[in-house]
């Protein structure tokens, strides 16, 4: 319970609807994204089970924001919420990482395309090229994993770049099981491609420069299917059932 400032007391119900406002959003959305994370980058392992309790402990937080943070994760599909036995970390199959890039490589690939149409100021193109630049910068120091990062912030810079509110929507409500996928697979090998990766990067700002949508599409479309049959071999290559 707590104290009013007349020093009435206040019922931890009522204290929860004084705290159900901005403040508490902001802390479910901490929470949301720190947990997110820690599964995405599988510091929780695919599989795992956890209680609700140790999450509150592990991230130092109260029941209520966990709790909503949790919802929100399942509606995700990166948990599932198992009453009185705390959350399951939901793998990932093949399969799933399949259709997963299914709907990339189209929505992606549309992006692109409307990109190319509109056409994409000076101002999008230079912040494109920029992070061609980073990721150019990374791949000679030897910093695989950070151009992976950059490599994905290339990816939804077309989308966001795109203008198309809900077509962003899907591609971020599908990202995280993709970034999953691939930092699962990085850690197994380093890119076996960069040289090439970058050449079709390098392609594809050349295309939305050029306003060729088709081209654009085409691009970024048979990219992402590289993409994807690469980790799909190194998967199978260790015998991986989820990850």
């Amino acid at each position: 319970m707590a104290r009013t400032a007349k020093g009435a007391i206040q019922t931890n119900a009522a204290a929860d609807v004084a705290d159900s406002g901005p403040q508490r959003q902001k802390s479910t959305d901490r929470v949301h994204a720190a947990l997110r994370r820690k599964v995405i980058d599988s510091e929780l392992a695919p599989g795992s089970q956890i209680l609700e309790q140790e999450l509150a402990m592990m991230l130092g937080v109260s029941r209520t924001p966990l709790r909503e943070a949790l919802v929100r994760l399942e509606n995700e599909g990166l948990v599932e919420i198992i009453p009185r036995h705390g959350v399951r970390i939901i793998p990932m199959s093949v399969a799933d990482m399949r259709e997963i890039y299914q709907v990339l490589v189209g929505l992606e690939g549309a992006a692109a395309s409307a990109l190319a149409s509109q056409p994409p100021t000076a101002a999008a193109l230079n912040a494109l090229e920029a992070i061609y630049d980073r990721m150019d910068a990374l791949l000679k120091a030897g910093d695989v994993t950070a151009w992976a990062l950059e490599d994905e912030r290339f990816h939804l810079k077309i989308v966001e770049l795109a203008g198309n509110r809900r077509l962003r929507e899907i591609v971020a409500n599908c990202w995280d099981q993709a970034h999953r996928a691939r930092m699962f697979t990085l850690r197994m090998q380093t890119h076996p491609q960069p040289a090439q990766s970058m050449k079709e990067h390098r392609q594809i700002i050349g295309a939305l420069r050029k306003h060729d949508a088709a081209r654009a599409e085409s691009l970024l479309r048979s990219h992402r299917e590289r993409g994807l049959a690469r980790q799909i071999e190194i998967i199978e290559r260790y015998r991986f059932t989820q990850l």
